[in-house]
């Protein structure tokens, strides 16, 4: 859905925390869409006495950005306040009730924003998926809604992922189907393309079925796994523009080579919302980086490999500029199309060319500071290279 710009806004927003022995960052980039409709929730230290649980989220919303914001704002409240988390909590082996807990806060947050919308201005047409993660000092609780994914990276592999909910799955499209609807083009009647979001209310209107029936379900899917001090890394959390263009292996193993070179997790983040877009992403970008202590650290000899990878890009940028001659430089389309034909030792695995791309372009302008503004570079690159 939605309609795109004729450039895309790479402003980003960042934050970073620490705290319950986690760090975390965080980078969000409005890409080429014509609004920014994805939001997020980073809180270490729950209320209600959880002070030593964690949540993060990511809500990657559509037709809208109204129900992903409040997504932000009151789904953990929901979630931590309702009876069933509550009880499940004075429970000695409460790791089913608190799934149950969840699921709970779901569906009471759901039916609470149609009714808010209902009083305010007539049922609000947005929606929004929502993955998230709640971290207690003895279980992750991975926590889907949609297509966004979450994955969690144990023992230098993806140890887990979420399962993205689409219409054409077999057990949603049965849903869909049993409740009057169809899957088209692999969207509910031909129109949205996940099968399980908040919101979306003109989707759960069939009359004589309960809530996890209708068309789109609000019923997230959560997953209990005990948590290995010694094994766990690493947790992404991320919308689909992300995963649209890199696997759970390509960027595991991304974040993995990134968390070598540096121990600035905003940072990190950026990187992988740049790489998204020069991999050709044309959503909304939004990822969460959640690390714990057994991380990946800074290795000396992998932050000389990048100033060597470095080196070795500008020293071919200078290269392919001189070797072109003439009084016009080539444009960076011609730089990148030469590099990506060349085998380039030592590029980050899953980021490849396209996680260089910003410091080429920082290369070619170095180096070519008399070229012409009136063709910009990263038109040329997004329209002849992506």
């Amino acid at each position: 859905m939605g309609a795109f710009l004729d450039k895309p806004k790479m402003e980003k927003y960042n934050s970073h925390g620490e705290g319950n022995n986690l760090r975390y960052g965080l980078s969000s980039m409005q890409g080429w869409r014509v609004e920014m409709e994805d939001a997020h929730t980073a809180v270490v230290g729950l209320p209600h006495g959880l002070d030593p649980w964690s949540f993060f989220a990511v809500y990657d919303g559509h037709a809208g950005s109204q129900v992903a914001k409040y997504c932000c704002e009151h789904l953990l409240e929901h979630i931590t306040s309702n009876s069933d988390f509550q009880s499940a909590l004075q429970e000695e082996n409460s790791v089913d009730s608190v799934r149950n807990g969840i699921r709970t806060g779901f569906l009471q947050f759901d039916e609470h924003m149609r009714s808010v919308s209902e009083k305010k201005h007539g049922v609000d047409r947005s929606g929004s998926t929502a993955v998230g993660v709640m971290i207690s000092p003895n279980y992750i609780y991975f926590i889907n809604c949609g297509d966004s994914r979450g994955l969690l990276s144990r023992g230098g592999a993806v140890h887990f992922f979420t399962q993205d909910h689409k219409p054409n799955n077999p057990l949603e499209k049965e849903r869909i189907q049993n409740a009057g609807g169809s899957v088209m083009i692999q969207r509910v009647n031909g129109s949205l393309a996940v099968s399980r979001a908040l919101g979306d209310f003109d989707y759960k209107c069939v009359l004589g079925k309960g809530p996890t029936e209708q068309l789109v379900s609000p019923e997230p899917e959560v997953y209990a796994i005990e948590r290995s001090d010694e094994q766990d890394e690493f947790i992404i959390l991320a919308c689909d523009g992300i995963w649209d263009v890199m696997a759970n292996e390509e960027l595991c193993d991304f974040v993995r080579s990134r968390l070598e070179v540096t121990d600035d997790l905003e940072k990190v983040s950026n990187e992988i919302v740049d790489t998204c877009l020069y991999k050709g992403s044309r959503d909304n970008m939004s990822v969460v980086l959640i690390c714990f202590p057994g991380a990946p650290k800074v290795s000396p000899e992998a932050v000389q490999q990048e100033a060597e990878l470095d080196k070795y890009l500008e020293a071919r940028v200078e290269e392919i500029l001189k070797k072109q001659g003439g009084p016009v430089a080539p444009d960076l389309v011609h730089v990148m199309r030469t590099l990506a034909s060349e085998s380039i030792p030592n590029l980050p695995p899953g980021g490849e060319l396209a996680s260089k791309r910003s410091v080429i372009e920082a290369f070619y302008n170095k180096l070519n500071p008399y070229r012409s503004d009136d063709t910009d570079p990263v038109i040329l690159f997004f329209r002849g290279f992506s």
